[in-house]
Formats: structure tokens, C-alpha cells, sequence
């Protein structure tokens, strides 16, 4: 696989979770919430100063710098290892896997660089696009925003259950965007498929030529 291809495939999730962040962002309130599918399947907007699925390093600013720029220093190593696996002729599923990864971290990279420069606050009123260094925070210092939410169990469990006997429950509650999805889904690909994936080409050619004899 060539590497502009992979490129090709990094810029297609970029644009198009850019894209949805952006029309969330300024559509939608704080908080509003809209089905799509049913109960299960739900455009609900919030925003994060952490990680992934909402998860957070710490609420100070200096904790939301650090991890800004680790995410920086992971994206342009990123590229380079990319680069990497399609000079050493990797599968194409590894190079994907890897183009997904890195799409999907230089998506949430771009939230936490740009969008506090660029945006107003999201409360009870939608946010509007500003001119550069206007927005809510500082450079470096953006919300990432997040908004597929998918409770496919929403219940209240019996009393008789331990701890948790009365209480509310959701599954699955985390609130993730798409490129949370493209570093999930190549992660998690990686880890179940690593036999098949995390190979040479020319290692595939010679167990294939080792088969035929």
C-alpha cells in the first residue's frame, strides 16, 4: 500500500469529524440532545478537556497543556512511523490500522489546539465561529467535542443487586466522536488481528511459497 493512500484515508476522517464537530458546535446547545435511531443511537453534545471517551489527566490548565502537546509530540511521531510501516511493506490492514490511529488522534489534536481560538463558549446558546483569538480560551487550550452516544441498556437495576441495588444504569454511556472511533477501531483491530496484520509482505510471500512446495 502507498503511503499517499494512507494519507488519503487520514485526511477523509479528518474532514469528515472536523466537519460533524464543526455543524455540532455551532447547531447545537450545550447539552442537547436528539435521537436518531430510537432511544439507543444519539447525537448528544458536550465537550471535554481530556482524552478520549471523555476521560480526563487532571482539571488544571497546566495538565490540559501537557496533554495537548503530548498529543502533538504522538501525532508528528505518528507520521513518521506511519511512513515507516509503508517503506517496510507492512500489510495493508497494519497501514490503515496505523492510518486510522493517527487520523484519529490528530482530529482530537486539532479540537485541543485551535477550537478555544476560534469559537465561543457553548452554554445554553449555540457557539459561533470568532475571529482568530476571540474564542473561549487559549491556544492549546480547546475543548474537544464529542457527540455519539449509545445507551443501549438505560435502566434501573433491582434493589436485590449488590452496591448498585436502586440505582440507574447505562450501557454503553460514554459520549465519543469520530475519532475516537477511528483510534478504537484501529486499536482494537490491531490487538485481535496482530498474527495477520503485524507482518511483512515479504514474510507473506515466503510462508506463501513455503505452502506450494
Amino acid at each position: 500500500m502507498k503511503y499517499r493512500n494512507a494519507i488519503f484515508i487520514l485526511l477523509i476522517i479528518i474532514i469528515a469529524d472536523q466537519w460533524l464537530k464543526y455543524y455540532i458546535k455551532t447547531n447545537f446547545y450545550y447539552g442537547q440532545e436528539v435521537n436518531v435511531i430510537g432511544n439507543w443511537f444519539k447525537l448528544h453534545f458536550i465537550e471535554n478537556e481530556g482524552m478520549a471517551f471523555g476521560m480526563k489527566l487532571n482539571d488544571a490548565a497546566t495538565g490540559k497543556l501537557i496533554l495537548t502537546l503530548f498529543r502533538l509530540v504522538a501525532v508528528v511521531f505518528g507520521f513518521f512511523l506511519l511512513k515507516r510501516l509503508v517503506n517496510k511493506q507492512y500489510t495493508k490492514g497494519a497501514i490503515i490500522c496505523g492510518a486510522l490511529i493517527l487520523a484519529g488522534a490528530l482530529g482530537n489534536l486539532i479540537d485541543s489546539i485551535f477550537y478555544g481560538m476560534i469559537f465561543s463558549e457553548s452554554s445554553f446558546h449555540v457557539a459561533k465561529l470568532m475571529p482568530w483569538g476571540q474564542g473561549y480560551g487559549k491556544v492549546f487550550h480547546g475543548r474537544v467535542v464529542d457527540m455519539f452516544y449509545f445507551p443501549l441498556i438505560d435502566t434501573t437495576l433491582p434493589t436485590w443487586v449488590p452496591f448498585m441495588g436502586g440505582k440507574n444504569f447505562v450501557f454503553f454511556e460514554p459520549v465519543f466522536n469520530i475519532a475516537d472511533a477511528a483510534i478504537s477501531t484501529g486499536v482494537l483491530v490491531l490487538v485481535f488481528f496482530q498474527k495477520k496484520l503485524i507482518h511483512k509482505k515479504q514474510e507473506e510471500a515466503i510462508e506463501a511459497a513455503t505452502t506450494q512446495q
